[in-house]
């Protein structure tokens, strides 16, 4: 379907702005997505991906810093993320011994259970992006990579 159809607008003012349009109403379908298959597991996305960034860099333990630069939305609260689970058994925060302002986070065995466990499902989000080629994808990531430079 055509983002003219999606939603429900004839004319843009440009092509730049239709695909900005396309871009943001693209991400946002792309979100519901995997919100809705990460929902059977009680993780949102934004969670997903701290544990997932933890996963990354398993054994070694990082700091909020750290994570908070890595993450898909730099907006994202991880300071909360990051407390919503520990509460789940999720991660573990250590106050770093030399530095009792530094706290280090890690993926606890139940983390990574969770993620081995979420890494098995069909990944719908996965499949809607199996509609492009190999060459379309990489022709998506140089034009996305292009606009962000």
């Amino acid at each position: 379907m055509s983002i003219e159809q999606d939603i429900k607008q004839e004319k843009f003012e440009s092509e730049f702005h239709k695909a900005g349009v396309n871009i943001l109403f693209t991400s946002s379908w792309l979100y519901n997505i995997n919100a809705i298959r990460l929902k059977v597991h009680d993780i949102t996305p934004e969670q997903y991906n701290v544990l997932r960034i933890l996963r990354g860099s398993h054994p070694k333990a990082l700091m909020l810093a750290e994570i908070t630069c890595r993450m898909i939305d730099k907006s994202s609260n991880a300071t909360r993320l990051v407390e919503k689970l520990r509460q789940k058994g999720f991660v573990k925060r250590d106050i770093c011994e030399n530095n009792r302002r530094q706290v280090d986070i890690s993926i606890t065995p139940k983390g990574l259970e969770i993620l081995a466990k979420i890494d098995k499902d069909p990944d719908s989000l996965m499949m809607a992006l199996k509609k492009l080629s190999k060459a379309d994808s990489q022709e998506l990531n140089r034009i996305l990579d292009k606009i962000r430079a």
